[in-house]
């Protein structure tokens, strides 16, 4: 069973007493930095000169510096960059600047877990994972609450890496709700999973599917959209506020005895054998080897892909739908 730590268990004096150093200011950097300040932290930003994120940065009051000066400056150092970025920018511009006592951070394990950062032994590793995207991170924060994070210890040179992996989580509102204690082996190879397998490779496929079988039988495009996708967040709003049995007691009887009964035709012991494959790919390094063995190309067939999904039958459906609902201009 995890560990669960809340506010009383963390002291947020911790990481007030250093500079912590953020790298990167996208969806996670950007929530991070604004909740860091807003907690009393003194936040630094490395970023690339002149980029767009630099720009938000100024808007939003900071004084972004280059990587190097960050890294050189601060006591915490925040790696919240893209992992297929992480390696080059801490072999260029971070590598250098570490010293006995200082601190690398993650919000991920997967550059740690499979070996594109090894970092010396005169330094704390450590991770503080929020269970969200940034926006939402930020957007509790501000409402006075957090929401859950993951906190692991991967090196622990002076002995402070959970008060300190603890303190940062406090200052980002974490610890408000809750903070599980993990691994970084742990954390990289289930959040993996639930990705490829769930959340988003599982999900797309089933829904996409489900269209494909409907418009394809004659359906109306357009009704096959709303039974397949667009009420999939009511569903999955459900599940999320009440649990699978609470989602089943808010549906009506037909779709509960359609859905317990049929369900397990579509994702059978056949399709739980593949997800064990799938896991057993990110156990083994093989998922890793082919995302960021050879970057380059990998970028190179993701956007391929991606352009595919665009041109899908289901998305130019989709996007006339959220036009009228109002979602989407």
């Amino acid at each position: 069973m995890a560990k669960i730590y809340y506010d009383s268990d963390a002291d947020i004096e911790v990481i007030r007493k250093k500079t912590v150093a953020v790298i990167g200011y996208g969806s996670q950097g950007r929530a991070h930095a604004l909740n860091l300040r807003d907690s009393g932290v003194k936040v630094i930003l490395g970023l690339r000169e002149g980029g767009k994120s630099w720009k938000q940065a100024e808007q939003d009051g900071f004084k972004p510096r280059t990587i190097d000066e960050a890294a050189t400056l601060g006591d915490v150092i925040c790696m919240l960059i893209p992992d297929t970025e992480q390696k080059k920018i801490y072999e260029t511009s971070i590598k250098a600047h570490l010293s006995p006592g200082k601190s690398l951070m993650f919000a991920h394990g997967y550059n740690i877990r499979y070996g594109l950062i090894t970092p010396p032994d005169f330094i704390n590793v450590f991770m503080v994972a929020p269970k969200s995207p940034g926006p939402k991170l930020r957007e509790v924060y501000k409402q006075g609450f957090g929401v859950p994070s993951l906190v692991a210890v991967e090196q622990d040179y002076d002995k402070s890496a959970l008060k300190l992996s603890l303190s940062y989580a406090k200052a980002i509102g974490s610890t408000k709700v809750g903070v599980l204690q993990t691994s970084f082996k742990e954390e990289t190879e289930e959040d993996l999973f639930g990705e490829q397998a769930v959340l988003v490779g599982g999900l797309i496929y089933l829904i996409k599917d489900g269209f494909d079988v409907l418009v394809e039988a004659g359906y109306d495009p357009e009704l096959a959209y709303f039974e397949v996708l667009h009420e999939m967040k009511l569903i999955v709003d459900l599940v999320y506020s009440s649990g699978l049995e609470g989602m089943l007691r808010a549906v009506s009887d037909t779709a509960k005895y359609g859905g317990l009964t049929r369900g397990k035709v579509v994702v059978d012991e056949q399709a739980k054998a593949k997800m064990k494959t799938l896991l057993k790919d990110i156990q083994d390094g093989s998922f890793a080897k082919e995302w960021t063995g050879d970057v380059v190309a990998s970028k190179k067939r993701l956007e391929e892909m991606m352009e595919q999904i665009k041109h899908e039958k289901i998305e130019e459906v989709g996007l006339k739908i959220r036009r009228m609902a109002g979602l989407q201009k």
